[in-house]
């Protein structure tokens, strides 16, 4: 075999390898004429609002494979479902079919199946969270709502119990295992507040951060509580290591113009910033302190949500809102600090993709202008 027959089998090895390997980019998950909103995420699947027939119903998608998407028609009732969260196979929402907002659950392993959360009161339960088999909501009428909490081990016997009850409102819940999250306005402004709910009967708030101006809409994941904060007189986010009482804050964005409505699982934080004139997705590393962009679309997109390496979105490409996705991969999420030897692309990992990167540079090296190697 001739040198210059071996030198084309390797180019074409190398373009075979090289082109499997292709960057992410976003999908639309169910691409409607109807406008889908508020999603959230977790696995492979995502779940979101859809207006539909005078009214707004949950719907879902499971996105393992994007070329194959199987869709999941979660709650069409009657009246309006809104505002889903996702774990496992449980998904929560908030309904008004009694002319109030109640909390409602599905299981998805049970078609059809249909659980009252919240106690059917003439309060408002809303924008409920869950995590494992905790649902938490915001309770009571506007200016006073409290921070509830249920627990549907047994859907059909949910014992429910009260994690805030403290003057002036409490919002927006986030939950992580057995740590709640949430803003209040006990001080006179916003401060995220957490409390422990490992003792349901014995719950104790305590404040995370108690700073001027607004703290508000919290998301937590392991060690991390992030929030967005209008300190600079604009919205920015900002985090904190919960486990290290004197941690300094960790700023993650705080840049001309607004960033909003973080979430945060492991080690990956995302929002929606409109430094660039118009609503993008951003995130942000927590092992290699390094910020990337998500979408580069000049329309806007919204409320993202994260799962692992998976993130939706709200996504105004076209003439209705839908919701979007992305599998993020490479040197973004990656968990090393160390650029490990060998790993050719940064991604923290070693396989076939870093041996055809360094089989073209060593080809470009040895058969074109000495230029073309890299130092």
């Amino acid at each position: 075999m001739t040198w210059n027959s071996k030198n084309l089998i390797i180019r074409l090895l190398i373009t075979l390898t090289l082109t499997t390997n292709i960057i992410a980019q976003p999908f639309a998950v169910d691409p409607q004429n109807s406008d889908q909103s508020d999603p959230d995420v977790h696995g492979t699947i995502i779940v979101w609002e859809e207006y539909v027939t005078d009214n707004y119903d949950i719907y879902g998608a499971d996105v393992n494979d994007p070329q194959t998407i199987v869709y999941l028609n979660i709650a069409p009732y009657s009246d309006n479902q809104s505002d889903p969260a996702i774990f496992d196979n449980f998904v929560v929402w908030q309904d008004n079919f009694e002319g109030d907002w109640d909390i409602f659950a599905t299981n998805l392993d049970e078609p059809n199946s249909l659980y009252a959360v919240s106690s059917i009161r003439d309060n408002d339960e809303q924008l409920p969270e869950i995590y494992g088999n905790i649902v938490v909501w915001q309770d009571g009428a506007s200016g006073n709502e409290n921070i509830y909490g249920a627990d549907i081990t047994e859907p059909n016997a949910v014992r429910e119990f009260l994690i805030d009850d403290s003057n002036d409102a409490q919002l927006a819940p986030a939950i992580y295992r057995t740590t709640v999250a949430y803003d209040s306005n006990i001080a006179g402004d916003p401060d995220i507040f957490t409390a422990g709910i490992l003792q349901q009967n014995k719950v104790t708030p305590r404040v995370a951060t108690y700073f001027d101006y607004q703290q508000i809409e919290p998301a937590i994941s392991g060690d991390y509580i992030v929030w967005q904060d209008d300190y600079a007189g604009d919205w920015d986010i900002f985090a904190a290591d919960l486990t290290d009482p004197n941690a300094d804050l960790i700023e993650i964005a705080a840049l001309a113009g607004d960033q909003m409505a973080p979430d945060i699982d492991g080690h990956i934080i995302v929002w929606q910033d409109d430094r660039n004139g118009n609503w993008d997705i951003y995130g942000f590393n927590l092992i290699t302190k390094k910020e990337f962009r998500i979408t580069t679309n000049t329309s806007d997109q919204y409320a993202p949500a994260i799962s692992g390496n998976l993130v939706a979105w709200q996504d105004y490409r076209s003439a209705s809102p839908n919701i979007y996705a992305i599998y993020l991969d490479g040197p973004d999420i990656t968990e090393c600090t160390a650029k490990l030897s060998g790993d050719a692309d940064g991604n923290c990992k070693i396989d076939f993709y870093d041996l055809a990167l360094m089989a073209q540079n060593w080809m470009d090296c040895n058969l074109d202008h000495q230029s073309a190697c890299q130092p």
